[in-house]
C-alpha cells in the first residue's frame, strides 16, 4: 500500500515563526504551503519552496480565506466568483515560486474554513475546481472523501487525493472537528489511530463511535503541540506496516 504523508507548511509571517517546517521535511512526502491570505508571506513562501526542493518533497498550494487574524479558520460569506479569484490568486502566486525554483507545482489543498466550506457547498467546490483547471489541469486536489467536493471535482476532470487526519477529531457523521487552535495529542495514540485508519478503514469519533474512513494520504499538522514526535511516530508505524511512503505522481 502506498501512503502519502502531507503537512501544512509555510505558515510563519514576518518575524513570527509557526510550525516545524525544516524538521518536518525529512518525514513527509507532500507540503501544503500557505499563500499569504491566512498565513505566510512572499519570503516565507520562497524559503519553504526551497526547503521542499532540497528534501525532494512535492509542493502544493494551501489557499485560505483572506483572514490573517483568524488564521483562515472563521467562515466568510463569499460569492462563488470571489472564491474562484482568491484561489486563482493564491495558487498562481505559489506557482510563480515553484517555477522560479525549477520544480512543478503538484497539488492544491484548501485551508481551514475554506476547506470545510468546499465540502458542504457545491458552488464553492466548483469555484475551487475551476481555478485549479484554469491554472493546470494536472494538479491534484487534496480533500476528504466526505462531502460534495470529490464527485464535483471528478465530474469536472480534477484528480483528487483523499486524505485522513492524524491529529484532528471526527464527529459521528465523519466531519472534521475544526478548532481555532490545535490541541496536543499523544504521539503513540496518533500513530495507532493512523495505522487503524489505513489498514482497517476505521476511526473512533469524538463521540466514541467507530466510523468508516478511507484515503491514500495522511495529514500531520506541523503547528500542533508535539507535532515532530507525531510525524515521526506516524511514519514509523506506517513503514512497519509495510506501507510505501510516497507522493502520487502527476
Amino acid at each position: 500500500m502506498e501512503i502519502d504523508l502531507n503537512a501544512d507548511m509555510g505558515e510563519s509571517f514576518g518575524m513570527y515563526k509557526l510550525g516545524n517546517d525544516e524538521e518536518f521535511m525529512s518525514y513527509i512526502t507532500s507540503a501544503n504551503i500557505a499563500c499569504g491570505y491566512h498565513a505566510g508571506d512572499p519570503g516565507v513562501m520562497k524559503d519553504t519552496v526551497a526547503l521542499a526542493k532540497k528534501f525532494g518533497v512535492q509542493v502544493g498550494a494551501h489557499p485560505g480565506l483572506p483572514d490573517l487574524q483568524g488564521f483562515g479558520r472563521r467562515e466568510m460569506k463569499l460569492a462563488p466568483e470571489e472564491v474562484y479569484t482568491i484561489v486563482l490568486y493564491q495558487v498562481g502566486a505559489l506557482k510563480a515560486f515553484t517555477d522560479a525554483a525549477g520544480i512543478k507545482l503538484h497539488h492544491v489543498k484548501p485551508h481551514g474554513s475554506l476547506y470545510g466550506m468546499a465540502h458542504k457547498d457545491d458552488k464553492i467546490a466548483r469555484s475551487i475546481c475551476q481555478a485549479i483547471l484554469d491554472i493546470d489541469p494536472k494538479l491534484f486536489l487534496y480533500v476528504m472523501e466526505k462531502g460534495v467536493i470529490v464527485p464535483i471535482a471528478e465530474g469536472m476532470g480534477v484528480r483528487t487525493i483523499c486524505e485522513m487526519y492524524s491529529d484532528l477529531g471526527y464527529d459521528a457523521d465523519g466531519n472534521l472537528v475544526i478548532t481555532r487552535t490545535h490541541e496536543a495529542h499523544n504521539h503513540e495514540q496518533a500513530a495507532s489511530r493512523v495505522k487503524r485508519m489505513v489498514l482497517e478503514n476505521k476511526v473512533t469519533s469524538i463521540e466514541g463511535r467507530d466510523i468508516a474512513i478511507s484515503g491514500n494520504s495522511v495529514c500531520v499538522h506541523s503547528d500542533s503541540p508535539g507535532s515532530l514526535e507525531i510525524v515521526m511516530a506516524v511514519r514509523s508505524v506506517l513503514e512497519k506496516s509495510n506501507c510505501t511512503i510516497s507522493s502520487p505522481e502527476n
